[in-house]
């Protein structure tokens, strides 16, 4: 698709397929925060290149945590919370599947369809049963709520599911608060395990705490969850 666009003549043509902030000509946007935060790196001298433990760096860590979950979240207060620096989104979701197919009884993960297409081959690469619950409803342009109800109540107890936490890929359908609210109940009163995938934190509201409250909705209520957390998009 990439290749066609840029060989496209249209002067009006627009690559919908970017998964990634563009200016307005639709080149690459490097946000002023990244370069100046190279920038300190960069003229920091008391830096060295040592290895990172093997989590990843315990400051980032501890950072990221309180991007996502908020500060203030009660469970990082009560040290409920750990944190694993992976390669990006694609990394997480990888090291995240793979924890699970290993330690998580249950084998089988149900994922939006519509959804991210490497969802797909990432979970069966990891050794978990991918299978499907309604989300996107053509008709209506709009989330097939009732759908999604009923297949994840009809989903094994224990199962995992995946759920984007904001602006769905790819249709930018999200639940309203009150559905998560709902989507929250069942999964719990299912016992079925949550696994985010939190790529576009901050693009779907404009506002980074307003697009983590699916995540901080699951965590209030004290049960367990995944979050695979990227940067690559927010971060330009």
């Amino acid at each position: 698709v990439t290749v066609a666009y840029n060989n496209d003549p249209s002067p009006v043509k627009l690559n919908l397929g970017v998964g990634a902030y563009r200016t307005e000509e639709g080149k690459p946007l490097v946000l002023n925060v990244v370069r100046r935060a190279e920038q300190i790196i960069t003229e920091d001298s008391s830096r060295v290149k040592e290895y990172l433990p093997i989590v990843g760096l315990a400051e980032f860590n501890k950072l990221s945590a309180k991007l996502i979950l908020g500060a203030d979240s009660p469970a990082i207060l009560e040290n409920r919370v750990t944190t694993v620096q992976c390669l990006s989104g694609t990394g997480s979701l990888r090291v995240g599947a793979e924890f699970l197919s290993q330690h998580y009884p249950q084998k089988i993960i149900y994922i939006p369809q519509p959804t991210w297409g490497n969802h797909i081959k990432v979970f069966g690469v990891a050794g978990l049963s991918v299978k499907a619950y309604r989300y996107y409803d053509p008709t209506t342009r709009g989330l097939n709520f009732q759908g999604l109800l009923e297949d994840l109540q009809s989903a094994p107890s224990g199962s995992i599911v995946l759920l984007h936490a904001c602006a769905h890929n790819p249709t930018g359908v999200d639940p309203t608060p009150h559905q998560w609210d709902q989507i929250r109940q069942l999964v719990r009163s299912k016992e079925l395990f949550p696994f985010f995938d939190s790529a576009y934190q901050g693009f779907a509201s404009g506002d980074l705490d307003a697009d983590a409250q699916s995540i901080r909705l699951f965590v209030k209520d004290g049960g367990e969850c995944l979050v695979a957390q990227s940067y690559a998009k927010n971060m330009g």
